[in-house]
């Protein structure tokens, strides 16, 4: 406590005493031991006052000792399993009673994600290096520290630890594990396809094949899909030239996920092989369209409609009559019904019950009254003579993009229809132009409801539409693509689900394997008190699972990165909802760690360099246990802390002010005082 504050106090002291003698004893007639107590009150009260204005302080000072931070961090990946005796013995001899006087320890595993410590398992199938030396990092940024990096250098994910931009006064010790020789190895380096490719396509596929030797080899690489060779060919590599890239395209002949395998033949006396091999999976996926024309007359028109809608080829017209069997009508996406009549009615009555979509084609051999009479969205006047109408684009079209579909040139088609009444809400494409005047009638026009699409065109004839474009353009292109469009937006579904599941047909190990779900009630409104489970088998059925789904916001999740590699089906169900959704997937048993040999000891010791340290093996501990033991800067530091504590509390001194205050008062107030 600082002196002034000390002569402020007994200044204090001497100012209460002195009022409370002037206030009590001063030609003061009151006597007795009554004038004592009151006088010790209020001398309380006044100093205390006082004190309160003063308000001292003392300083506390308390000395500590810092010890620099020893962080080990252990690889627990796969590849250095064979290493665990090494590691153990390692951090045994780098964690002696010498070292912990000097150093406060501290332990990580790592492999994909970072974590204290607990025990080491080396079942990791990913390394991430980076993310471990920046964790810690982050954590130790304001303590002096030194890392003690136990990995044999192969990095499978994350950020190139080579080019971390770490603290500089932090200092990095990596010891290299494993085997540092480089052997002679030919290797799939990489396979890039699709996930995804459609029936009946071919789909492209790129193989990277690298060599680590100094001779001239040839060697030949074979594909195989779903068991079966695809391709083969022969490829020449050397020191030079240590890298092949091959693309083939192949062909997707069978629906369902399809392994692709990838060989390239091994080296003589090769130490890795397994690395000779990589697998991927595409998913082959049919999704044809599959529409049907049904008439009951032959035109060109039915002709130009299947060129024009199979040029592309994820699209199957076939052909059928009225008479048509229902049971060929199941699997039917769209309807293109030209110029109905009375033998219809079977064609429409499956329609409505299924509520399929449809699209209308009208001409003078339709029969307009049963039209009229079989769908209410739409009615016709009838005995109108044939006359020939001009298409119009309707620029302000909003169900696609039509800008880019020219009708110049086309030939008027043919009609007998009146003018039309609608019932539904409907938006033209087309409208009708007659002998130059654009008439209140639309030629091409869409009604969409909540079940179904309906398409009508009135005009036959079209055939000449396609003829004319080719004399045009030389091509079929801007008819074709415009019927393509039409297509497409008639075979489209707006349907909303309210159990909702994202998932992928296929993981590359189990490390990634999550399946999200949304629900949402009868009102559409995501439901998070819904309780969603998710029951898996494998494909031979000798593992059943059911996991419950967890909140993650605004969807649902669950992990199943325990399941062992294999194909699964999955039914994820909303429990007392009647709600379910079911798929398949399949997770690829694929360890990188695999792929490794040798250690990676440039990249160590490059890391090293940048903290100022040096790469070391395992048999050098003993200088790295010098290095920790005589290195100045990793000496203990005396941490001086002050701290500047009140004299008197607070609280407590305001209570004893209050206290005194009030004891005086009773008791002048009972002696008649007042």
């Amino acid at each position: 406590m600082q002196t002034n504050t000390v002569l402020f106090i007994v200044l204090a002291a001497i100012v209460a005493l002195v009022l409370v003698l002037f206030q009590y004893y001063y030609k003061s007639k009151v006597k007795g031991k009554t004038i004592i107590v009151l006088s010790f009150l209020r001398f309380i009260s006044i100093f205390g006052i006082l004190l309160l204005l003063i308000n001292p302080k003392f300083t506390k000072k308390n000395y500590e000792i810092i010890k620099t931070n020893l962080i080990f961090l252990l690889d627990n990946s796969s590849s250095v399993k064979n290493e665990k005796t090494i590691i153990k013995n390692l951090v045994d001899e780098l964690t002696t009673n010498e070292i912990k006087d000097k150093f406060t320890v501290h332990k990580y595993a790592f492999g994909k994600d970072f974590e204290a410590l607990d025990s080491l398992s080396f079942a990791e199938k990913n390394t991430n290096i980076a993310k471990a030396l920046v964790t810690t990092d982050a954590i130790y940024a304001r303590a002096n520290s030194a890392i003690v990096l136990l990995t044999d250098g192969n990095q499978t994910i994350g950020q190139d630890y080579e080019y971390l931009n770490l603290k500089k006064d932090i200092s990095i010790f990596p010891i290299c594990l494993g085997d540092t020789t480089r052997y002679d190895d030919i290797r799939i380096e990489q396979v890039n396809s699709n996930p995804y490719s459609f029936l009946k396509n071919k789909f492209p596929l790129e193989v990277v094949v690298n060599y680590d030797g100094n001779l001239q080899v040839n060697k030949t690489v074979t594909v195989t899909v779903d068991g079966k060779k695809e391709y083969q060919e022969n490829i020449s590599l050397s020191k030079n030239n240590n890298t092949k890239t091959i693309n083939v395209n192949l062909n997707a002949l069978t629906v369902g996920v399809k392994p692709i395998k990838v060989s390239v033949a091994s080296l003589n006396k090769e130490k890795n092989t397994f690395n000779n091999h990589k697998t991927t999976y595409i998913e082959v996926i049919d999704e044809t369209t599959k529409i049907a024309i049904v008439s009951s007359i032959l035109h060109p028109d039915i002709g130009a409609l299947k060129k024009s809608i199979e040029i592309n080829k994820q699209r199957e017209v076939v052909i059928l009559e009225p008479s048509a069997a229902l049971s060929t009508l199941e699997n039917i996406d769209l309807f293109i019904l030209y110029q109905p009549n009375v033998s219809f009615s079977s064609i429409y009555n499956f329609i409505q019950k299924k509520q399929a979509n449809t699209f209308t084609f009208t001409g003078t051999n339709t029969d307009w009254r049963f039209l009229n009479t079989i769908q209410k969205s739409i009615q016709i006047q009838t005995n109108y003579p044939v006359q020939e109408v001009i298409p119009k684009v309707n620029k302000t079209f909003s169900k696609f993009d039509v800008s880019e579909f020219n009708t110049l040139d086309y030939p008027p088609l043919e009609t007998n229809a009146g003018p039309i009444r609608f019932t539904d809400s409907m938006e033209p494409l087309l409208n009708m132009t007659i002998k130059g005047v654009e008439v209140n009638n639309p030629m091409l026009f869409f009604i969409e409801n909540n079940t179904s699409k309906n398409g009508y065109w009135f005009g036959q004839n079209i055939w000449k539409w396609r003829i004319q474009e080719y004399r045009n353009t030389k091509s079929f292109l801007n008819f074709d693509d415009f019927i393509g469009k039409l297509m497409f937006y008639l075979t489209s579904s707006k349907t909303k689900n309210r159990l909702n599941v994202d998932y992928k047909s296929i993981y590359e190990g189990n490390t990634n394997a999550k399946i999200t779900a949304t629900y949402f009630d009868e009102s559409f409104t995501f439901d998070p008190n819904a309780n969603i489970i998710i029951a898996l088998q494998n494909k031979k059925g000798d593992k059943k699972v059911e996991i419950p789904l967890l909140l993650k916001q605004d969807f649902f999740e669950v992990d199943l990165s325990n399941l062992p590699p294999d194909d699964y089906d999955f039914k994820i169900i909303v429990a007392e909802k009647g709600v379910s959704k079911s798929g398949s997937f399949l997770i690829k048993d694929f360890n990188v760690e695999q792929q490794f040999l040798s250690s990676n000891a440039q990249k160590l010791q490059s890391l090293a360099n940048k903290s100022g340290a040096n790469l070391l093996f395992p048999n050098q501990i003993q200088e790295l246990k010098k290095s920790l033991l005589n290195t100045k800067q990793f000496l203990p530091v005396q941490k001086k802390i002050e701290n500047i504590v009140p004299l008197v509390d607070f609280k407590i001194l305001l209570a004893l002010i209050i206290s005194s205050l009030t004891i005086e008062w009773f008791i002048r107030k009972y002696k008649g005082l007042m």
